[in-house]
């Protein structure tokens, strides 16, 4: 099942995606006489999200693709961010050897080297990346997303399937002139406005044969910058979750940002997306605060 949240009448809304656009949760629960949540945060939370992939797969695909009537095309649907306000978003730097090759460093090979990011840094798929007036040279760096689905805590690498929600494609920016200054400085560079790009659909784990095979690829102006496969990562995803879940206890709608396999410098004007097999991508233009 792919969901994703839309922007309808003046509010943000969740709607599952069909075959030819997407039905928004509250014609489904008006149309088939179900009670699901109406926004995708909400749902994740309460659990909902699993009673709804299971009635999914057994009998409700069928049942939506029947209400033709409510479907929103594909050309009419305005995504939003997934949801604004998760309680965390964790960040893994230099997870690709190559990726620390270009910024001449070390890639850690102990522990993932991971950052947090707050929720003011959400924009969503067609919004502006702002480059801040106090950083010349601001990198966008695209990355496969895992959003947890239960609270969890300790949970083994074998388990941590059991624990996601799904993922998503992520585009991730660092103002790398101010963390060249000092590594004390990554939360700062990592933390400006519009600094993190979710969406625009929750991809549920059953829609994907295997994570490991997934390409990911920073694209810049429609052109690949760097592309890579997800079992290059020196941590893979399954050990991010057990990791971090033995860190601080995880939340349903926490993010985790896998790490990217390239970073590109961005301009104003730019156009930068985030390519994922099989995934709807992920585009954001890209405006210089300082041209203004």
């Amino acid at each position: 099942m792919r969901l994703a949240s839309i922007k309808t009448n003046g509010v943000e809304a969740a709607a599952v995606v069909g075959h030819s656009g997407v039905i928004l949760v509250e014609a489904i629960n008006n149309r088939l006489a179900k009670n699901w949540c109406t926004e995708l945060f909400d749902m994740i939370k309460t659990g909902q999200l699993d009673e709804m992939k299971f009635w999914y797969q057994n009998g409700g695909a069928e049942e939506i693709n029947s209400l033709n009537d409510a479907v929103i095309p594909f050309e009419r649907v305005e995504y939003a961010p997934l949801y604004r306000h998760p309680r965390k978003i964790w960040g893994i730097g230099l997870n690709y050897v190559e990726h620390a090759a270009d910024l001449h460093e070390k890639a850690p090979n102990t522990e993932p080297a991971s950052f947090m990011k707050p929720d003011t840094t959400i924009i969503g798929p067609g919004d502006t990346i702002q480059i801040p007036r106090q950083s010349d040279r601001t990198t966008a760096e695209s990355e496969l997303g895992i959003i947890i689905g239960k609270e969890c805590k300790d949970v083994s690498e074998e388990d941590a399937e059991s624990v996601i929600a799904g993922f998503t494609t992520i585009i991730d920016m660092t103002a790398e002139d101010i963390l060249a200054v000092n590594p004390r400085y990554l939360t700062r560079s990592k933390s400006f406005d519009t600094f993190f790009s979710f969406g625009p659909q929750l991809v549920t784990p059953d829609e994907v044969d295997e994570v490991l095979d997934l390409n990911v690829s920073t694209v810049i102006n429609g052109g690949i910058h760097r592309k890579n496969v997800v079992s290059n990562m020196t941590f893979r995803p399954w050990y991010l979750v057990s990791f971090h879940s033995k860190v601080m206890t995880l939340l349903p709608g926490d993010i985790i940002s896998t790490g990217t396999p390239g970073a590109v410098v961005i301009r104003d004007g730019d156009v930068v997306e985030c390519h994922i097999d099989g995934f709807e991508k992920l585009v954001n233009p890209v405006k210089d605060l300082k041209a203004t």
